[in-house]
């Protein structure tokens, strides 16, 4: 028998190049940091392309439950560690099986809520992130059927 090897075909490129990549994790250590009121938070750390950001565990076991938006910050060392301005949002997707992280600079991101629970809980150490694919925009030119009217504006 022969060795029959199989060569990518344009479908499978197609949809390689669409699939999600690894972006980043997210990991409980159980620091705590502190807000800019001085209260203490305890926070989840998620690392995405080196740049370094906090969850507070309390608003993301609200927006778990009630599908709120929660707060993505800076997370700096100095001594202590401190939360600094917003960087983006996080809620929990439409279907139930996500959090959905949107940073207002470098994009979106997700990560299975599976996972995510896990981390919280102490069954695992980290849980991946990865990029949502940025869709391309089609604008799709709609046609005026026959029985629609047109409608002028006049100045």
């Amino acid at each position: 028998m022969d060795y029959i090897p199989i060569l990518p075909t344009p479908l499978y490129d197609r949809r390689w190049s669409c699939m999600m990549e690894k972006a980043g994790y997210l990991q409980r250590t159980g620091i705590r940091a502190f807000d800019s009121d001085g209260v203490m938070h305890e926070v989840i750390e998620i690392h995405i392309h080196g740049s370094r950001y906090a969850l507070c565990v309390a608003g993301l076991a609200g927006a778990i439950t009630g599908r709120v938006f929660v707060q993505i910050e800076e997370l700096t060392h100095n001594w202590n560690y401190y939360l600094g301005s917003t960087c983006g949002l996080a809620q929990v997707s439409v279907s139930g099986k996500a959090l959905n992280i949107d940073l207002f600079s470098d994009g979106s991101f997700t990560v299975s809520l599976k996972a995510l629970r896990n981390v919280m809980y102490g069954k695992d150490r980290y849980a991946f992130i990865v990029k949502i694919p940025e869709q391309t925009l089609q604008l799709r030119m709609r046609r005026v059927s026959q029985d629609q009217k047109r409608i002028s504006a006049s100045v």
